[in-house]
């Protein structure tokens, strides 16, 4: 479907404010803009100043490193070695070690997933450009800054316990049941994934890079005193906290196909983090909150926005809904940095079996948040088709850091996993489609009342 029928077939309004338009490709902008000002240029040189034409030609064919790529297909063709192209470069770190691979890789609902990801993205070359950073665990006390001190204690006394039937009614008291089963070694797992997110999250307030991914964190269910929802602690509240030691207003984007319950819950009631969280809705769907009508409290009413969609949304509606959204938060929140937690579970051929949405549609989202040239944040979270996770963070990170990427899977260990295709594309899904255009049209005015009672708010503070 055409831009063109597609802006027809859901008109928000404004249409100069169309969210299209940002999906095209920024090359072929560039390209545009470019041509125009050539022109200009030439109507006001003379015949004498050919050199500054010829310059004007070298420039053109610069490539721009941090373009948003939406063709996976294309190989790369660009010299980073180039001394103009290198100062376009996003510095972005990769929290990244064995030890935080293997521990990942323990995990009950995700076991191996971590070496699928990491696999896939060193197989395509892309740790050349990030800057690998191995995590250091986080200490009792930097946990203790959300988490309640008699539920760190009593993770830290199982840690090395292999016997559950001693401690099994105790656990239950703190959420390790069914989602999130008791387990040795949970105490260290916590350390080192809350770890790798406060971390990546001082590498932006010292202003060392510009982005910072841990695909291994995400967490966004857990609770001060609990686990819940597949997460034993919620790494991206404490890493907003540590970016609030210097970023004055923190914006959270939550792409993942449940609601992030943990952190609205976090900051519900302050002005100084808005949590957007976009999820499905559905009766008995975990974990059941995130309605549109929940908006935070006290000061920080209007501040949470929710957008809850039904299954079966594809790609084009779910990506031109979110990013105008985005860009009106942005108008009206003005955000120091983002945090963004990319859950990959609403991917088609995850066991949920909700969306029918592609990795496209999540990068529409980050190359959106990138643009806006702020301090970011990425994080993993849910993805249960593991390759199709990998697939999904692996782009991901190739917009971070403005490289295009073969379709082909490169040949690695881990290849058979991309079978019968072997192809880092993902086919859309055909999920019946139960988002009318009348319910994504009322949600997104919805939506849009609720932020401008935000600027209301923010305004008599």
């Amino acid at each position: 479907m055409g831009s063109e029928s597609l802006f027809q077939e859901y008109d928000f309004g404004e249409s100069e404010d169309s969210p299209i338009r940002p999906f095209k490709r920024i090359s072929s902008l560039n390209n545009q803009r470019q041509s125009v000002e050539k022109r200009q240029k030439l109507d006001r040189l003379s015949t004498s100043d050919c050199n500054e034409v010829n310059d004007i030609t070298v420039k053109e064919n610069l490539p721009c490193v941090n373009e948003n790529v939406d063709d996976v297909t294309e190989k790369s063709d660009y010299d980073i070695k180039t001394e103009n192209t290198r100062q376009r470069i996003r510095r972005v770190v990769y929290m990244h070690s064995r030890e935080i691979v293997e521990a990942a890789n323990k995990m009950i609902k995700v076991e191996n997933r971590a070496s699928l990801v990491s696999g896939l993205i060193e197989s395509y070359g892309l740790h050349k450009y990030l800057r690998v950073t191995e995590p250091r665990p986080a200490t009792f006390d930097e946990l203790s800054i959300f988490h309640s001190g008699e539920f760190l204690e009593f993770l830290k006394s199982i840690n090395d316990q292999d016997d559950e039937e001693k401690y099994t009614e105790e656990a239950q008291l703190y959420g390790l049941s069914y989602d999130c089963p008791a387990h040795t070694g949970v105490y260290d797992y916590v350390r080192l994934i809350t770890g790798a997110t406060v971390q990546a999250a001082e590498h932006l307030i010292d202003n060392m890079a510009d982005a910072a991914i841990n695909w291994f964190g995400g967490w966004h269910h857990g609770k001060k005193d609990s686990a819940a929802g597949f997460c034993y602690s919620n790494d991206i509240v404490l890493g907003i906290l540590k970016l609030r030691e210097r970023f004055s207003r923190v914006l959270y984007v939550d792409l993942d196909l449940h609601h992030g319950d943990g952190v609205e819950d976090a900051f519900c009631s302050t002005n100084k983090v808005l949590t957007l969280s976009v999820h499905k809705q559905a009766v008995g769907f975990y974990p059941g909150t995130g309605k549109v009508t929940d908006v935070g409290c006290g000061k920080g009413k209007y501040y949470a926005v929710n957008i809850p969609l039904k299954d079966g949304i594809q790609d084009t509606e779910f990506s031109t809904l979110v990013c105008r959204i985005l860009v009106k938060i942005k108008e009206k929140f003005d955000p120091d940095v983002v945090v963004c937690q990319c859950g990959a579970d609403g991917i088609i051929g995850d066991p949920m079996e909700s969306f029918n949405l592609t990795q496209l549609s999540l990068g529409r989202c980050i190359s959106t948040l990138l643009s806006w040239k702020l301090p970011i944040l990425l994080l993993g979270g849910g993805g249960y088709n593991h390759a199709n996770t990998a697939r999904c963070w692996t782009y991901l990170t190739s917009i971070a850091v403005g490289r295009k990427l073969q379709n082909d899977i490169p040949e690695h260990k881990y290849l058979l996993e991309y079978g019968p295709d072997y192809e880092l594309q993902i086919t859309p899904g055909n999920k019946k489609n139960d988002n009318s255009k009348d319910y994504i049209q009322n949600l997104y005015h919805d939506v849009l009342y609720n932020i401008n009672q935000m600027m209301t708010n923010t305004q008599s503070r």
